[in-house]
Formats: C-alpha cells, structure tokens, sequence
C-alpha cells in the first residue's frame, strides 16, 4: 500500500491541514518504520511509490519531509 497522491514536501502550516488528514496513515507508517529502525531508502521506497536508487534526491526529501511532519502532527501541532 503507497500513499496517497503525494506532494514532494508536506505543507508547512501551523494547523492541520486536508494533507494532513489524507496523509495521517502515512504519517503513521513513517513513525512506526522509524521506531523500528527501518533504513529510510527501504521506508520510501515501501511507503510512497519512489525508487530511492533512481531518484535519491527527490526520494530522501519526500521522506525527511514527511517525517518532519508526521513527528509535528504527532505531538499535536
């Protein structure tokens, strides 16, 4: 299971967004995978429909991206 239709960065807003509300699974996974000390090129390339080796740019700033937001939207803000 990817994401769903996902922008490169997350939005960058205090308050939760309609992103953020379609992203919340994603976000989950990324915590979870990060909790369980997944190698973040196996976590992109699982969770949103990249190949880290094909595009390691725009795969490793998709995930810190998301990962800063799902680590934000985690602590409620």
């Amino acid at each position: 299971m990817s994401a769903p239709d996902f922008e490169d960065q997350p939005p960058q807003m205090d308050r939760l967004s309609a992103y953020d509300e379609r992203h919340l699974v994603t976000y989950l996974r990324l915590l979870d995978a990060e909790k369980e000390g997944a190698h973040w090129e196996e976590a992109v390339a699982i969770i949103f429909p990249i190949d880290p080796k094909k595009e390691p740019e725009r795969a490793k700033l998709v995930y810190d991206g998301h990962l800063a937001r799902a680590r934000l939207r985690a602590r409620g803000r």
